[in-house]
């Protein structure tokens, strides 16, 4: 028998569905909330709701904004020629932070993988291949993950998308930066070294 009120349970079951909160952070979390100044808290839950309400997808990229176009496809400064795809639209804040990628972006909305019933006609490829017939794209880079459904996404995207002038690349993956090859397994040692790269 639990000695939390109900309400305080059911906080914390709620808490506890967000990524990266286990039950020991929701509990925490959850505590820390019901004890704080009630202008405070009635603040956070209008900011929730506020960005909920003002977030949609941009209807070219499908990246977060409050506007559409987003902020990256209107900039002008952007190289319109390159493309990068993404599984998700938080995927472009990963990229955006590296500050070494300066195209544009196309997020799929997921995967490939039929087990879990998501086929191609389920993402956003239909989108992608009208924007390469209405847009001066030459090279396609596919920034997906290296597991199964991101490996076989990937071959599927590079053989329905392969047409003359567009060049069609994936990104390398290999060591983390300060990282041994002691810590590595063979899977990420392999990607290391298919993307090598000439050194000058």
């Amino acid at each position: 028998m639990s000695v939390l009120p109900d309400s305080i349970t059911a906080l914390i079951a709620v808490l506890g569905k967000l990524p990266g909160v286990g039950p020991r952070s929701a509990e925490r979390i959850a505590l820390h909330l019901v004890q704080t100044d009630p202008a405070t808290v009635k603040q956070l839950a209008e900011t929730i709701l506020s960005a909920r309400e003002k977030i949609k997808f941009c209807e070219i990229c499908g990246a977060l904004t409050e506007q559409s176009p987003c902020s990256i496809c209107a900039d002008a400064r952007r190289e319109s020629s390159l493309v990068c795809v993404v599984e998700r639209a938080v995927d472009i804040l990963s990229i955006e932070k590296s500050g070494a990628y300066r195209g544009k972006f196309h997020v799929l909305g997921g995967r490939i993988s039929p087990l879990d019933g998501v086929e191609p006609e389920d993402l956003r490829i239909a989108e992608l291949e009208k924007r390469l017939r209405h847009e001066p794209i030459r090279e396609v880079v596919i920034a997906l993950a290296t597991d199964v459904e991101g490996d076989a996404t990937s071959h599927y995207l590079a053989k329905r998308l392969a047409r003359q002038g567009l060049k069609i690349s994936r990104i390398a993956y290999g060591l983390p930066a300060g990282s041994g090859l002691e810590y590595a397994d063979e899977l990420t040692l392999s990607r290391a070294l298919e993307g090598r790269r000439e050194m000058h």
